[in-house]
């Protein structure tokens, strides 16, 4: 279960820094709701350049579409803010930076119940080949900036958990 209510440590910047040398993969970034919080989180610590190739911020369905490929029909029917538009985000941006790594988010950063969002969530996705983690956040009582900054962290820990995940020994079937 990622953490989502807890704000993102300067430990847990270092020990994702320390994975993402070790692991020799590179990461891309495909935002939306978290406006470049996940960018500069991975940005900031020296070295960065040997792991962090790049990101874009999509904020306009056309953006999604044409930059990341995300499926029309389904983003147009949801308002591109889905589990499976997460993933393709975070697939688009490793073709587009022609990179190992993934992450994306996608969400609702304050109410629009126009839209059918009574209340902040926001999906998240890591992307490793066919390796897929996704989580979706809730947000409700939380403010515009709080919502992106909970998200961020989700967004990183989530990469954590990827990378943790391909690092562990695999379990002998029975």
């Amino acid at each position: 279960m990622i953490d989502a209510d807890t704000p993102w440590t300067d430990a847990e910047s270092r020990d994702l820094h320390a994975r993402l040398l070790a692991s020799g993969r590179r990461v891309a970034v495909a935002e939306s709701l978290t406006v470049g919080h996940v960018q500069s989180a991975l940005g900031r610590p020296g070295g960065a350049s040997a792991y962090f190739v790049g990101g874009i911020t999509t904020y306009a369905l056309a953006a999604k579409l044409r930059l990341l490929g995300v499926n029309a029909t389904h983003a147009t029917t949801v308002n591109a803010i889905s589990e499976r538009v997460a993933i393709e985000m975070a697939r688009g941006v490793i073709r587009l930076f022609d990179c190992e790594l993934g992450l994306a988010t996608t969400g609702y950063a304050e109410p629009d119940p126009s839209r059918g969002a009574p209340a902040p969530y926001a999906w998240v996705a890591a992307v490793h080949g066919p390796r897929v983690l996704t989580t979706c956040i809730g947000g409700g009582g939380l403010s515009r900036i709080e919502m992106q900054t909970q998200t961020a962290a989700a967004a990183l820990r989530l990469l954590v958990e990827l990378l943790a995940e391909e690092t562990s020994p695999t379990k002998p079937t029975a």
